[in-house]
């Protein structure tokens, strides 16, 4: 099979759904098919075709909401004279999908979107999008929902939309079958001994990194040192300014400002000051006399990450909007247990694995996930006075991804999914996504 994927971000840009697209298109790419992937024109990219995988790029950006700027016909022409059997979108709410809307219906390929959760549902500025939303849903031949129960799959519910399939996302097995390095700590200074925290996530200010800076401040461990490891890449703030001025030379500074500088301004601000007020926390964590706690902000290499993962005792995850988090299945990979807020589908992933516990938290009006950090801070305390029940969580959370949550098998159900497209067999609109799903 000819295979496209269209995703905002491709290796080697980091993220969940660089990650998600890079794991299944390899895969496919190591069966025989031909794999190509549609993404952002990256000045990091050194080459346009990774482990079996040819990259085509776009200088493109936006979204249908903040407007599409570049060659977007150049795209869309691609898309419709492409040879391809299957084309599928990952991620709504993006250029990619979004600039596809006014050609779906001369694409000649069978066509797949993979929602990602509707991170901007609730938004007022969205509200027209998801209006129109529906109409274009009905010209895939499949949704595929990484939840069994998300507001994306309610969405296409309230909407009839029936062909749905749902494909869980997982880890990387061979991965994090590496042998524990008995040194990762001492290279931390981080002694033996002492309680060790992780989350993982970009420092946007959306990932829970300042609420679990303040409870990890106020949590009671006792007389144990304790260590919290907050590990992320910074925002790419340069190469967001860099596209502005970039549409300010090409179409006047009036035009820039009319497609939505200012409000990029306002929210790159907005971010510097959350990120700073977690780095205020971590000084203070860190400065507090007679204090056995230590935070560090750190960015770890890839194979580095993997022994954090290894090495910590409990991974807390604490963001504000996710859709289903790969770091939760990550830590199961590891044998990590996890503490996890109701973000995203994590109430599904810990009922799937057996590999976390949820902490209970409330959402605001945007949908946003706003934890206490007193009450993280008290499950935190329970979890590690319970060393039993923490080792039969990471048991569990192994075990569920060797037998179900990995990217061997979870490719696998996305090429039986393209097959069975390719050759039109396809459950009609309305017979539900048990139907589709019963095929894979």
């Amino acid at each position: 099979m000819k295979i496209l994927f269209c995703v905002e971000f491709y290796y080697p840009s980091l993220g969940g759904a660089q990650e998600v697209v890079r794991q299944i298109a390899e895969r496919l790419a190591s069966c025989g098919h031909s794999v190509s992937v549609a993404t952002s024109r990256l000045a990091s990219r050194r080459s346009n075709t990774h482990k079996g995988v040819h990259i085509n790029e776009f200088e493109i950006s936006g979204n249908r909401v903040r407007g599409l700027q570049g060659d977007v016909e150049a795209y869309r022409e691609f898309l419709k004279s492409g040879d391809f059997d299957v084309v599928l979108f990952y991620a709504a709410q993006q250029w990619t999908f979004d600039a596809a809307w006014p050609v779906m219906t001369s694409i000649p390929a069978r066509k797949v979107l993979v929602p990602c959760g509707y991170s901007g549902l609730f938004e007022p500025s969205y509200s027209e999008y998801f209006a129109a939303l529906p109409a274009i849903l009905r010209q895939m031949d499949a949704l595929v929902y990484h939840a069994e129960d998300y507001r994306d799959m309610e969405f296409g519910r309230a909407a009839g939309i029936g062909h749905g399939v749902m494909i869980p996302n997982g880890a990387d097995i061979e991965e994090f079958s590496v042998p524990k390095k008995n040194d990762f700590r001492h290279e931390l200074s981080i002694p033996e001994s002492a309680l060790l925290f992780l989350t993982v996530g970009t420092l946007t200010g959306v990932k829970g990194h300042l609420e679990l800076a303040q409870a990890f401040h106020s949590a009671d461990f006792g007389e144990r040192e304790a260590v919290l490891i907050l590990n992320g890449n910074s925002p790419k703030f340069r190469n967001a300014m860099q596209q502005a001025f970039k549409l300010a030379k090409e179409r006047g500074w009036f035009c820039a400002a009319k497609h939505g500088v200012k409000a990029l301004l306002a929210g790159l601000k907005r971010k510097i000051r959350k990120t700073s007020s977690v780095q205020d926390w971590v000084l203070r964590i860190n400065h507090e006399k007679h204090s056995k706690k230590r935070a560090l902000v750190i960015d770890l290499p890839r194979d580095q990450l993997v022994q954090a993962y290894l090495n910590a005792d409990l991974f807390v995850f604490a963001s504000n909007i996710e859709y289903s988090p790969l770091v939760l299945f990550e830590a199961c990979a590891a044998g990590l247990p996890f503490l996890t807020v109701p973000v995203g589908n994590s109430v599904e992933i810990v009922a799937w694995t057996g590999g976390g516990e949820i902490c209970p938290a409330g959402k605001d009006g945007l949908g946003y996930t706003r934890v206490s950090p007193d009450d993280l801070a008290r499950r935190m305390e329970t979890l590690v006075a319970n060393k039993e029940k923490r080792s039969e969580m990471g048991r569990c959370g192994r075990l569920a991804v060797e037998n179900r949550f990995n990217w061997n098998i979870l490719a696998q159900e996305y090429g039986a999914l393209f097959t069975r497209l390719a050759n039109k067999s396809v459950p009609a609109p309305g017979q539900g996504r048990e139907a589709a799903a019963s095929a894979i």
